[in-house]
């Protein structure tokens, strides 16, 4: 790859870095996009053995771009986003990989493709980890940085997605416990963390 290329195309995800995330980390500060993408990655790495049937390194990709075209138009929680919120960032996205070398940029399309398409058991496997993802690191913050609609949403939210794969099914019950623990132990007065 031409280095002018690489060293651009990481100016590009380094804008990740400074984008952040209505999430909050465990010490009580907003998380970042490519934090969020890095451990989406990390979770697909650790289900590998797990899903031996999967092509897990598509995934590993799929997780490590799904946001790519928030470094152009921020990111925007999915309980605020709509269709044109959607349209703004896919414009951005297109725009960006029209400047890519062709190889790069096909590859690139044709990961999103199948991810918007959500028909492969990768791209499935992508979407339930994204939502589950996010689950999790609300669960890790401190309940002060939830939002009232939050306390419903850590009970449904990626519901569907998950809803895919028993395997997946068993450690979107396990966030859910942990929302219903961390919810309790609010209730009751305890201090989170």
């Amino acid at each position: 790859m031409d280095p002018r290329v690489f060293i651009n195309i990481m100016a590009t995800a380094e804008r990740l870095k400074q984008t952040f995330r209505h999430s909050y980390t465990s010490e009580t500060r907003q998380e970042s996009v490519a934090e969020h993408c890095w451990r989406l990655g990390f979770m697909a790495l650790l289900l590998e053995k797990d899903f031996p049937e999967l092509d897990m390194n598509k995934v590993i990709k799929m997780c490590l771009l799904h946001d790519m075209g928030e470094a152009f138009t921020g990111d925007i929680p999915a309980f605020d986003k709509t269709a044109d919120h959607e349209a703004c960032e896919y414009a951005a996205l297109q725009h960006w990989l029209q400047t890519l070398p062709v190889e790069i940029s096909a590859d690139f399309r044709d990961l999103y493709a199948e991810m918007d398409a959500l028909q492969t058991s990768e791209a499935k496997l992508y979407k339930a980890l994204d939502k589950l993802e996010a689950l999790i690191q609300h669960n890790e913050a401190d309940i002060c940085t939830w939002l009232p609609l939050e306390y419903d949403l850590q009970l449904t939210y990626g519901n569907e997605a998950c809803a895919f794969d028993p395997r997946i099914q068993m450690i979107r019950e396990e966030v859910r416990e942990d929302s219903l623990r961390k919810i309790e132990e609010k209730n009751n007065g305890k201090k989170e963390n």
